[in-house]
């Protein structure tokens, strides 16, 4: 067999454990983005610890089949770009919506959420929820809303108790 063959299955397998390893994968259209808008998308990715890499069609296809993810192959059309993010499940999505909304140019067009396959609306969707700190926060103050409203409870009385003792 020849080398460039061998290479190819190589680009495959590895394509395939991407899609198999990763909690989140986000299939995109980076068709119109000039080289500094892409540069800019690749750094933000990068700095929320995701990997975004380019592949030809017909090596990911081969790649989502071994996966068994070949709903997929729809979106495999035209120039797309891939995000990997191997840790977290909504940084991907939160990064590729904002710079959507700045740049129509970049499209959604499938994703893969803890091997799940993802629609677009689905993608949108989490990338609009709070941050992980935001939800703790949001968790911690429901939780202490008990406590809270006793406390005030507590000191009306008491502050009442006072006016009439007064």
């Amino acid at each position: 067999m020849s080398s460039a063959i061998e290479q190819k299955k190589v680009i495959v397998d590895e394509i395939a454990d991407k899609f198999k390893n990763s909690k989140s994968t986000i299939i995109v259209d980076y068709r119109g983005l000039n080289v500094s808008q892409v540069t800019e998308l690749r750094k933000n990715l990068r700095d929320a610890g995701v990997e975004f890499k380019v592949f030809k069609n017909t090596l990911t296809r081969r790649a989502v089949e071994k996966a068994e993810l070949t709903e997929l192959n729809d979106a495999l059309t035209g120039p797309n770009a891939i995000a990997f993010s191997n840790e977290d499940v909504i940084a991907p999505a939160k990064v590729l919506h904002a710079f959507a909304k700045e740049n129509e140019a970049l499209e959604i067009k499938a994703g893969v959420l803890e091997g799940n396959i993802a629609s677009v609306e689905e993608i949108q969707a989490i990338a609009t929820l709070p941050s992980r700190e935001g939800l703790l926060s949001m968790l911690l103050s429901v939780l202490q809303a008990p406590a809270r409203n006793f406390a005030l409870a507590t000191k009306a009385v008491a502050d009442q108790k006072e006016e009439q003792g007064a």
